[in-house]
């Protein structure tokens, strides 16, 4: 990787560059607080609720992405669950979650969330979805101003990418994700339970 902003080698992520202006989702390449190379899967002032699972995956292509969001969009555990997105830029969090609302069956447009740190969604028969980047989120007071609070204290499926950056406010994610991108354009996919809800989830991939 030659640096954070220029991952090497995403070729079958992505078919074109996408830059700030583009509306559809994407891996935001705006500048913001750098994640921390050596962060865990979950907040560290977080405790597991229950002893945690994990699950390897090698994703070859697009295809295996969208496999493993298909499979979890089939489970009923999805509903009220929250999801944590670990990854550096380019690794493929979005495209993740672009496969995961198609899934779920999101026909519409679907924006980045990166100016407006979370993008509502609904899904057919009335699942809510938020979907955060917490990228740029730096100012604690927004956290409650902007009602994040009340948003995973409710139901809904929460999807969040660098959580690491809101660290002691959001909750312990049912379900983390770590995707790393590999010098031969494969990734390699890290996906760790650390609620009953999250093994709910992890049996439904497995």
């Amino acid at each position: 990787m030659a640096t954070l902003r220029q991952p090497l080698r995403e070729a079958f992520f992505r078919t074109r560059q996408i830059d700030t202006r583009d509306p559809d989702l994407g891996e935001s390449e705006l500048p913001g607080p750098r994640p921390n190379p050596t962060h865990e899967l979950m907040a560290a002032d977080h405790l597991p609720i229950v002893e945690t699972r994990s699950l390897v995956q090698r994703w070859s292509s697009e295809d295996d992405c969208d496999a493993l969001a298909r499979r979890l969009a089939s489970s009923q555990a999805l509903g009220d669950a929250f999801i944590a997105l670990h990854g550096d830029l380019g690794a493929g969090k979005t495209t993740f979650v672009r496969h995961l609302l198609r899934a779920l069956g999101i026909g519409s447009r679907i924006k980045s969330p990166t100016y407006a740190v979370v993008e509502p969604h609904e899904a057919p028969g009335g699942l809510a979805i938020f979907h955060f980047d917490f990228y740029r989120f730096s100012d604690p007071h927004e956290w409650d101003d902007a009602g994040f609070r009340d948003i995973f204290a409710g139901p809904g499926l929460k999807l969040a990418e660098w959580p690491d950056n809101a660290a002691g406010r959001i909750p312990i994610a049912d379900l983390a994700i770590k995707i790393e991108a590999m010098t031969d354009d494969t990734r390699t996919v890290t996906l760790q339970a650390n609620t009953a809800l999250g093994k709910r989830l992890l049996e439904a991939i497995a």
